[in-house]
């Protein structure tokens, strides 16, 4: 872990197909827009040999060898997987977005892979969305490891920041996040700041200095052990409290000296565990240097400390019928279980996907088995069919390098996989498989869209098809209320990248328009109607008439048809007319064009002609009849209410409960949660919450998350009924 007495060699290239499991470590890196990951993960590419020079900057954007502009934008907002080799291994570096709007690609990550490096900017600290992502990782056991990065900023202290992670990271066991290295500090420039130019490993008391561009290895002098000492002694008892080894504490409060190797080991160890997490330092090279500071540290953690995809628990399998099934981690020789984790659309290949092989070995032009991974809800279709698997490749950038198989542990994209979507299962075709889905997050923005044209129009159903193939966090929805189609979507972001992606990917032009709520009307007493619907103008003439009487009926009864009619004044045959044109009618609404509901509906009386009354004749007298009950009535318009669950830090409930009242919400109670949470329990017009998911985020700094679902229809306030009705007016 870069306190071994030798270093391993940086050029060790690109990697290939791994050959066994023990050999593979995937890692994610987790941290806020900006933190610097794609930077740390591009310096770690350059310092294994993976390529040949630093990133160069152009229009504000690094740009390495391997990468241009627009896909390192790409990568901002979606995953990507970057494989390096180093001293044997193969490291499948998973990056993921900083910002809260890809969350799903976030999840995504953590799905495939092992363990996590969270990456800090020493010049902002820790986001409370980082904290939350640390705290899931906690909850699952993943191994991690925290990398300060920014430490040429003016202000940037790596000490402090170590206590600020400790302080964030380690509510339980402060002692248990610990730096590895201190920093070396160049001259002074004129600003006062001194640059960073190399670390002292804490365990073996060596030099490593990264300011000739490469990292060369001495013995501290005199005057620095000092101020190692104190950061020394921590950080070997805080190994040896998580030693497997009961007695090594005794022996080291005895005053025997431990031998390095074995806190090598127990700190390896501890890490695999999930239990100790090591503080390092990192920044990229300098222009036409070979190594980034602390790369060679943070690439020798990664293979010697984070665990090999045989050491955490098999996920969850069942066959596609629900029947339990037994797996053995990580066997190449089992039975085939990869799961796809991100879906990608090429101009040239086409569909692309990313998948991570639990069991059994993929290979090239093999047919598999697609199980779906059940989000119909969200536009998915599920799917239970077999394909054949294309081309397998390890991305790097744009470019795509071949794999002849891919073995359980590792990662890989697929070619030509036109079915399967991301999170679905791939099985042997005789023996199907299905794992169970990760936990996505719901989608909460709605954003109504039409086709700006009617080329787009013909064109507009397989490119939304093909965008929320792509993407499980967002929803399809054709309201059956409104009309409208709606994408759910996570943030504003989230739904930019949609549109830019429907676009340029698919040639889809549409325009987003004022999303609707589906509104109800309803009587607030009794009223009575009558419809007379009698004409002749020669020949055949229509002749109807009908007395109703409408009544309101409790919330959810929908509309009720009462036949009250004695002595044949209104015939058998056309009770069911009237009954026809009444329901007719109130699906079209009696006051401002929306559905009429919990009413029930009275006939009590009418008229028929012998030769002019017809099934006709007798619809429109009952529509003309509830119309002229709601004339004559006062009409309540009723909106959706829906019960709303916010997760919120202690310091934001008093503003989230404000926020709420000012949406008209009805809190109904908290609840203390682990963690210093509170959930906030309310009721709240969804008038008053399209936009909940992003002023929500603002008003808690990103810390809250909240859930909807629908409660009831209830009466609007008459002002905003009467902006509503004028509304419509107006349009209409």
């Amino acid at each position: 872990m870069g306190d071994k007495a030798n270093a391993h060699p940086g050029a060790a290239g690109r990697a290939t197909a791994a050959d066994h499991p023990a050999s593979v470590r995937n890692v994610v890196l987790v941290g806020h827009s900006g933190s610097g990951k794609t930077t740390l993960v591009e310096a770690l590419a350059l310092t294994a040999g993976a390529v040949n020079r630093a990133g160069r900057v152009e229009d504000g954007n690094t740009v390495s060898d391997y990468d241009d502009i627009e896909h390192r934008q790409q990568r901002s907002v979606q995953l990507s997987l970057v494989p390096v080799a180093w001293d044997g291994t193969k490291i499948n570096l998973l990056d993921t977005p900083g910002y809260a709007d890809f969350v799903g690609e976030l999840r995504a990550g953590l799905r495939a892979a092992d363990a996590a490096l969270f990456v800090v900017s020493a010049s902002d600290g820790v986001d409370g969305s980082t904290r939350m992502v640390w705290e899931e990782c906690a909850a699952v056991g993943m191994p991690r490891a925290i990398v300060i990065t920014h430490l040429e900023a003016a202000r940037a202290d790596f000490e402090e920041m170590t206590r600020v992670c400790a302080e964030a990271f380690g509510a339980d066991d402060p002692d248990a996040v610990l730096p590895l290295y201190l920093p070396l500090h160049g001259p002074q420039g004129p600003d006062g700041h001194a640059p960073v130019t190399g670390l002292t490993g804490l365990l073996s008391q060596k030099l490593f200095d990264y300011s000739a561009g490469e990292r060369k290895e001495s013995e501290p002098g005199p005057e620095q052990l000092p101020r190692l000492e104190e950061a020394r002694n921590r950080l070997i008892e805080g190994i040896i409290a998580e030693s497997e080894d009961e007695t090594l504490m005794d022996r080291y409060l005895g005053g025997e000296e431990i031998d390095l190797g074995i806190l090598v080991q127990d700190l390896e160890r501890a890490v695999a565990r999930g239990v100790f997490f090591p503080v390092l330092a990192a920044a990229p090279a300098a222009d036409g240097a070979r190594q980034g500071l602390g790369t060679v540290e943070l690439l020798e953690l990664i293979t010697g400390g984070f665990p090999t995809p045989l050491e955490p628990e098999a996920p969850t399998v069942t066959t596609p019928d629900g029947k339990h099934r037994e797996l053995q981690l990580c066997d190449p020789a089992g039975p085939l279980v990869a799961e796809v984790v991100k879906t990608s659309s090429d101009p040239y290949v086409g569909r692309v996907s990313l998948v991570r092989v639990f069991s059994g070995t993929l290979r090239p032009d093999e047919t598999v088995h697609v199980s779906g991974h059940g989000l119909a809800d969200r536009g998915h279709e599920d799917h239970d069919v077999d394909e054949r698997v294309g081309a397998l490749s390890a991305p790097f950038g744009k470019q795509q390098r071949p794999l002849s198989h891919c073995i359980a542990g590792d990662l890989a994209c697929v070619a030509k996989l036109s079915r399967a979507e991301t999170g679905d299962t791939l099985s042997a075709k005789d023996d199907p498989l299905l794992m169970q889905p990760w936990e996505m997050p719901d989608p909460l923005l709605p954003l109504a869209i039409q086709a700006h044209s009617k080329a787009d129009e013909d064109k507009l159903s397989q490119g939304l098809a093909r965008l929320v193939a792509e993407d499980p966090t967002m929803r399809l929805e054709q309201n059956p209320d409104t009309h409208q189609v709606v994408l759910w979507c996570l943030g504003e972001a989230h739904a930019d990248v949609a549109l830019e992606r429907l676009r340029s990917r698919y040639g889809v032009q549409v325009d987003v328009v004022p999303h609707k709520v589906s509104l109800r009307e309803t009587f607030a007493g009794r009223s009575a109607g009558r419809g007379r619907h009698v004409k002749q103008s020669g020949g055949h003439g229509q002749y109807a008439i009908c007395e109703i009487e409408v009544e309101p009926l409790p919330g959810g009864s929908g509309i009720e048809f009462v036949d009250k009619v004695v002595g044949g004044a209104v015939p058998r045959q056309f009770i069911p007319s009237v009954e026809k044109g009444v329901r007719a009618q109130a699906a079209r609404g009696v006051a401002a064009g929306y559905p009429l509901v919990d009413v029930r509906v009275t006939l009590l009386d009418g008229k028929a002609h012998s030769v002019d009354s017809s099934d006709a004749a007798f619809q429109t007298a009952g529509a003309l009849a509830l119309r002229e009950a709601a004339a004559d009535a006062t009409i309540h318009l009723l909106e959706p209410v829906a019960e709303v669950t916010v997760l919120v830090g202690d310091d934001y409930v008093g503003a989230v409960m404000s926020d709420l009242s000012g949406r008209r919400g009805r809190v109904l109670g908290t609840e203390q949660t682990s963690g210093g949470r509170t959930l906030v329990r309310a009721e709240v017009p969804e008038f008053e919450i399209g936009r909940y998911a992003v002023d929500l985020r603002s008003l808690s700094h990103g810390t809250a998350r909240f859930s909807r679902s629908y409660a009831r229809h209830e009466p609007m306030p008459p002002q905003v009924a009467e902006k509503i009705r004028q509304q419509a007016q107006e349009t209409s």
